[in-house]
């Protein structure tokens, strides 16, 4: 099977795996995490350009499970964790890391959180070495192993 297949395979999972527990995923911190996670994904590069703006559009229009938030607030925080990257990526990125820690006593939130990050890496059908590379130090920062999730 293609790197490709593979990797739309493991994204429809993922999303679907995030489906069923979708009414386990309302709390303040885990759309807080989740933004997070899509503006280290978007900027993981070092910067974030507007096709990677339009993913996170996408996500937040599409993702059901995100659907339990307004999606003005939730552009509104990843606006500011981009932000936060812009202005000093270094600090940016050790700010974001520890909103994503806060959902890290909660597995079910925390394991939905790195799923949507590979959603979100691999929306263009290029989930690159920079991009998994955050979403593997997010994995650090929630004590999940990150080959559970083929990273």
């Amino acid at each position: 099977m293609a790197l490709w297949d593979r990797l739309k395979e493991s994204a429809s999972t993922m999303q679907s795996q995030l489906n069923a527990k979708k009414n386990d995923l309302k709390s303040g911190a885990f759309r807080d995490a989740s933004m997070a996670m899509c503006a280290l994904v978007a900027a993981a590069d070092g910067t974030v350009d507007a096709s990677e703006r339009q993913r996170v559009a996408g996500l937040l229009a599409t993702n059901e499970v995100l659907q339990n938030f307004p999606a003005e607030d939730l552009r509104q925080r990843f606006e500011e964790g981009c932000e936060k990257l812009s202005a000093d990526f270094d600090f940016g990125k050790v700010s974001l890391l520890q909103t994503i820690s806060k959902v890290a006593k909660k597995p079910t939130e925390a394991r939905a959180v790195i799923q949507i990050g590979i959603v979100i890496g691999g929306a263009d059908g290029d989930f690159d070495d920079t991009e998994r590379a955050v979403v593997r130090e997010a994995c650090f920062q929630l004590n999940l192993p990150p080959q559970e999730f083929d990273l």
